[in-house]
C-alpha cells in the first residue's frame, strides 16, 4: 500500500467534530415530536425544530448508498466488548440496547466507549444499491464526545441466536423497557468473525442530524429469520429508516 494512501486515511480517521453524547442517546432523549410517517416524517425534520437544520442543509448526512468505494489502508477495528447489556428499550423510534460501562472500540490510538446499539428496518445504508432487511448501529463516543458508529447488516436466512435472546425481552410498545440482567454473557454475540469495513464521514440518522460522525459499515453480514424480522417490525409499527442522503463528493474507503 502506498504511504500516501496510508497517511490520507490516518488523517481522515483522526479528524472528527465534537458532538454531545446526549444527542445520540435515543433512550434518554427529550420528547421531540419527530418520526418516520406523516407530518413528522424525515422530510419535515428540519421544520420541526430549529436545532434540526442540518437535516436539510448538511453536506455530510447519513445514511448513504455505499458505491464506488476506493481501496485504501484502513486501521483494524479492535473490539473489546466485555460488559453486558443492561436493558432493552422501545422508545417509539427504535429498539435500543443500553450497555454497562467499560466496553470499547479502539481505532489506531483512539478509544471509543460503546454506549448503546439499536436497529433499523429496512436498512438505512445500502451497499451498491442493495437494501437489507435489518441494520444494527453500535454507537460509541470518546472522551471528547466524538462519535463512531459501527453498522452491520442482516440478510434473510437462519434465526440469529444472539437476536433470539434479545427478542425474548423486546418491549412491543413504545416507552416500555425490559431488564437484560443475566440474558447476555457478552455483547459480541451480534458481531461477525471478520471486521472488514467501509469508511466514510457522516451524521446521526435522527434529529438533530449532527455531522462529524465516523461511520464503519461492516462488509460481512449476518442472518435474521422471517419471524424475527416480523417481530421487530410489529414492535415498531412502521419502517424506521431515514431515506438515503446525497454524498456531495464524499470519498468512501474500503
Amino acid at each position: 500500500m502506498k504511504k500516501k494512501s496510508k497517511a490520507l486515511i490516518q488523517g481522515v480517521i483522526v479528524f472528527t467534530i465534537t458532538i454531545s453524547i446526549s444527542q445520540m442517546s435515543f433512550a434518554n432523549e427529550e420528547k421531540v415530536h419527530w418520526g418516520y410517517t406523516g407530518k413528522t416524517a424525515p422530510k419535515y425534520w428540519s421544520t420541526l425544530n430549529k436545532k434540526n437544520q442540518l437535516c436539510a442543509d448538511g453536506t455530510q448526512q447519513s445514511p448513504i448508498d455505499i458505491r464506488g468505494a476506493v481501496k485504501a489502508w484502513l486501521p483494524p477495528l479492535q473490539f473489546d466488548y466485555h460488559t453486558r447489556p443492561t436493558e432493552v428499550v422501545n422508545n417509539g423510534h427504535t429498539i435500543q440496547v443500553n450497555i454497562a460501562e467499560g466496553s470499547t472500540l479502539k481505532i489506531q490510538n483512539e478509544t471509543f466507549e460503546l454506549k448503546q446499539f439499536h436497529f433499523h428496518s429496512s436498512s438505512e445504508n445500502r451497499i451498491n444499491g442493495h437494501a437489507f432487511p435489518l441494520e444494527v448501529h453500535f454507537v460509541h463516543a470518546n472522551k471528547k464526545g466524538d462519535l463512531a458508529v459501527v453498522a452491520m447488516m442482516f440478510e434473510m436466512g437462519l434465526e440469529h441466536a444472539g437476536l433470539a435472546k434479545l427478542w425474548e425481552k423486546m418491549p412491543m410498545k413504545a416507552d416500555e423497557h425490559e431488564s437484560l440482567t443475566g440474558v447476555f454473557k457478552q455483547n459480541y454475540l451480534l458481531l461477525p468473525q471478520h471486521s472488514d469495513y467501509y469508511y466514510f464521514k457522516g451524521s446521526l440518522t435522527t434529529p438533530p442530524c449532527s455531522e462529524g460522525v465516523q461511520w464503519f459499515v461492516l462488509s460481512q453480514t449476518q442472518t435474521i429469520s422471517a419471524p424475527q424480522l416480523q417481530q421487530f417490525r410489529t414492535a415498531m409499527g412502521h419502517p424506521n429508516n431515514r431515506p438515503l442522503q446525497p454524498k456531495y463528493g464524499r470519498k468512501i474507503l474500503k
